[in-house]
């Protein structure tokens, strides 16, 4: 990814106790497949294990990896071989109905299966981790939330950055008053795709491919293209640039922004945004935008007074007058900044290295008391704790199913710009535009649902 200058925009004993006697109780006595009591390991499944489920995977060792599924033989040959006694797969309908083994499944596809393959597998019984963004549209992750909660199964969305401390400082920071009542919030991410799937194959941006090369023997191109419009096989959408493409991810705003807004939602205790503004560079029915800035406003919560947040892809934010220097902001590539009453607070991407501005407000400031529960390893064993101990993940779909939906409203937004669209999220519509509305729930390729 290439970073785009603003100007460019214009979570022992010895003796054997009842508990622990009932700990050890094998599973299928205890409640079915989908039960783990917490001395036992987790039987898990990949789906999509070629880019990050194989990292997500390798976080999973202590547990037992028994099957692996993927669409490409070759890009997953790697995950595959190290994985010897796990049962392979291309269709993970197929491995949920043949293998009643699995307990939990990994889900690390592109954006546009992760609703279908995540509910199939919640219906099955399965827990599940999926890779963020949760979904690919709103409605999806509305969806996914309810029926979470209806099968009582353990999930998590994969936004690492909470299980870590940094962002549960941010939070705690926030709640002490370290800068004041917060009605203003910058987020961003400095990168762009370009030219990944924009202008990796011709000089026209936001058009298709007019070759047709032969689709690789190792691909099943039908089962990757999955509830999205079919198109041609060609090496632009797959394996790495399909996030650039309406029809199948979700952009910086689903890349960076589920990690980055992330902290600032937890933080701030933020439902649904009242109304969602964005404007964009390079508008096309193709392609996601090089650069945006989408504007949320937030109403009041509590305590907490009302509160804009501005988000920036493929560009900076504007200057803050406090700010002494831009390098002290994010990590960098991207990041957040708290706009407080008295003071600012600024974070990385994945609400890291968190600290106070101007630099002299963190020399003298003393954190406050720890008030919220560390996760001691990673996000992915946070979420196995979860499944064993019938106990939510951190980052459940009841927390990352909104937070999906407020990023993925964004990028509604960008279809329509300089309009101010009103959010109505017990209904699912915007009052003010029925064609935003009509963006909620886009149609599946027939042989597909939800």
């Amino acid at each position: 990814m290439k970073r785009i200058n603003r100007r460019i925009f214009l979570s022992t004993g010895s003796a054997l106790t009842a508990a622990s006697v009932f700990h050890i109780v094998p599973r299928h006595v205890l409640g079915g497949t989908a039960y783990a009591a917490p001395s036992e390991k987790l039987n898990i499944a990949g789906i999509g294990v070629g880019g990050m489920g194989a990292a997500n995977l390798r976080a999973l060792q202590s547990e037992n990896i028994i099957a692996l599924c993927d669409v490409d033989s070759d890009y997953a040959a790697k995950t595959f071989n190290q994985y010897p006694d796990a049962t392979v797969y291309k269709d993970y309908r197929v491995m949920l109905e043949k293998q009643q083994d699995i307990d939990a499944v990994v889900i690390a596809t592109p954006d546009h299966t992760h609703a279908v393959i995540a509910m199939a597998a919640m219906r099955a019984g399965k827990h599940v981790y999926c890779q963020k963004p949760l979904t690919h549209t709103v409605y999806e992750s509305h969806r996914l939330a309810q029926v979470a909660a209806e099968r009582g199964v353990c999930t998590q969305m994969g936004i690492q950055g909470h299980s870590g401390k940094d962002a549960r400082q941010v939070c705690e920071w926030i709640a002490s008053g370290a800068i004041g009542a917060v009605r203003e919030v910058l987020t961003w991410c400095s990168l762009t795709y370009y030219p990944w799937g924009h202008a990796s194959w011709s000089a026209s941006r936001g058009t298709r491919p007019e070759e047709t090369p032969p689709v690789p023997e190792t691909l099943d191109w039908d089962l990757w293209i999955g509830p999205a419009p079919f198109r041609p096989y060609h090496s632009c959408y797959h394996p790495r640039t399909w996030r650039s493409w309406l029809d199948f991810g979700c952009g910086m705003m689903g890349d960076r922004g589920a990690h980055t807004l992330d902290p600032v939602v937890w933080a701030l205790n933020l439902g649904a945004p009242e109304t969602v503004e964005a404007n964009s560079t390079d508008l096309n029915d193709e392609t996601h935008p090089i650069a945006s800035i989408v504007r949320y406003q937030f109403p009041a919560r509590g305590d907490m007074p009302p509160v804009t947040v501005s988000w920036y892809d493929g560009l900076e934010p504007p200057r803050h007058p406090d700010v002494e220097d831009p390098r002290d902001l994010g990590d960098g590539e991207g990041g957040a900044l708290f706009i407080g009453e008295s003071g600012l607070l600024t974070c990385g991407t994945y609400g890291n290295s968190p600290r106070l501005l101007p630099k002299a407000r963190m020399e003298a400031f003393t954190p406050p008391p720890e008030t919220m529960e560390r996760v001691p390893d990673s996000h992915e064993m946070d979420w196995v704790r979860g499944c064993k101990n019938g106990t939510p993940a951190g980052a459940d779909f009841a927390y990352s199913g909104p937070l999906t939906e407020t990023a993925l409203l964004g990028n509604i937004a960008k279809r329509f710009p300089r309009t101010i669209l009103r959010w109505d999220s017990a209904s699912l519509t915007f009052p003010n535009n029925d064609d935003a509305t009509a963006m909620i729930t886009p149609p599946y390729r027939e042989g597909w649902t939800l």
